[in-house]
C-alpha cells in the first residue's frame, strides 16, 4: 500500500484519481495546485506523486523541478498524468525527471502497473 499525493486543479479528476487508488488498495490526498503540493510535501511524506502537466499556478513540470531540487522529495518516484499525449511532453517530463508518464482518462490498470513501477524504485 502506498501514500500517494495527487495533484490536479480539476475537482473531477481528483475524485477519479482517489477511487481508483483507494480500489487497488492505495490511500491518496489531493490538492488542487502546486504551491499547495509543496506545501503539503513540507508536512507529509508520500510514497509517489502524480502531477497533473498543465495547471494554473504553476504547472507539472515546474513542480517536478522543485520537487528534484528538495533534498526531502528528490527522489519521490512521480507519474505526470496530462490530457497531452504530445510527444514533446513526454520528453519534457522524462528530462525533469518524471517516472512514468500517463495520459487522461487513464485505467485502473495502467494507473497499477505505473504505480508498481514507482514502488520498485523505492523498494
Amino acid at each position: 500500500m502506498a501514500h500517494i499525493l495527487i495533484v490536479d486543479d480539476y475537482a473531477v479528476t481528483q475524485r477519479v484519481l482517489r477511487v481508483q487508488l483507494q480500489m487497488l488498495g492505495h490511500t491518496a490526498v489531493a490538492v488542487g495546485s502546486a504551491v499547495e503540493a509543496i506545501k503539503r510535501l513540507q508536512q507529509e511524506t508520500f510514497d509517489i506523486g502524480i502531477f497533473d502537466l498543465a495547471m494554473p499556478d504553476m504547472n507539472g513540470l515546474e513542480l517536478m523541478r522543485h520537487v528534484r531540487a528538495q533534498a526531502h522529495t528528490r527522489t519521490l518516484p512521480v507519474i505526470m498524468l496530462t490530457a497531452s499525449a504530445a510527444d514533446g511532453d513526454r520528453v519534457r517530463a522524462q528530462l525533469a525527471g518524471v517516472n512514468q508518464f500517463l495520459t487522461k482518462p487513464v485505467e485502473s490498470q495502467e494507473l497499477k502497473t505505473a504505480i508498481g513501477k514507482c514502488l520498485e524504485i523505492v523498494a
